[in-house]
């Protein structure tokens, strides 16, 4: 009987955790759209380009591309002969897809020990803070949305060796991230007006619609 309850607890724990997730946005493939549904989610890169001078559209496109906005992602399962799971290939997790070692590394020069992947607000400084090394150690332009992805993915010296140069998959990918980022900042432009002149309301009461250009991939 005891241990029915515990199993029974455990259910509705586990399913109020669930049902707390954050949903991706309904359309993620228009900037404006995901702001207006989660205005947190504005604030937030833009709090990344104030700290660590990352622009907004790039900062979104890494995400796109990383999670789909999904909080929970991680890399699929590998399987042998489709039958006996060999595990995932790396640690990667969350809205960033950040590894293991390199998010503690984030949360120790930061002093954010309390960030979660899964978290939004994290993951959005996170990739803010590891591009920031990429403009600092690899000269970077910040809004080379193209060489920034490609350091986020072979690392600050792998970049510097020059290591995606062999891997034609990578390039492509990188190529779409760039292209993200060009829809995404020109959809910005449509209404970050707006969204800036509503910033205050927005915060308390919720959210207007915006006006924007939509982006089908």
């Amino acid at each position: 009987m005891a241990l029915n309850l515990k199993l029974s607890t455990l259910g509705v724990v586990l399913l109020l955790l669930s049902a707390c997730t954050t949903a991706p946005p309904k359309n993620i493939n228009n900037v404006c759209h995901i702001y207006d549904e989660y205005y947190d989610w504005f604030l937030a890169s833009d709090e990344v380009y104030k700290r660590w001078q990352v622009p907004q559209h790039v900062t979104m496109a890494f995400i796109h591309q990383e999670s789909k906005f999904v909080g929970d992602a991680r890399p699929p399962w590998q399987w042998f002969m489709w039958i006996i799971p060999l595990g995932r290939p790396s640690s990667a997790f969350g809205y960033a897809q950040a590894l293991d070692g390199t998010w503690e590394e984030y949360m120790r020069q930061t002093g954010n020990w309390g960030a979660d992947r899964d978290d939004f607000e994290d993951a959005v400084d996170f990739i803010g803070w590891y591009n920031h090394k990429s403009l600092i150690r690899n000269k970077i332009n910040p809004h080379d949305a193209y060489s920034l992805y490609l350091a986020y993915h072979e690392g600050q010296g792998g970049f510097s060796r020059g290591t995606y140069k062999n891997k034609p998959w990578l390039l492509k990918v990188a190529k779409k991230v760039e292209r993200r980022s060009r829809f995404y900042q020109q959809q910005l432009q449509g209404c970050r007006a707006e969204l800036e002149d509503d910033r205050y309301w927005r915060s308390i009461f919720g959210k207007n619609e915006t006006k924007s250009v939509d982006f089908h991939s």
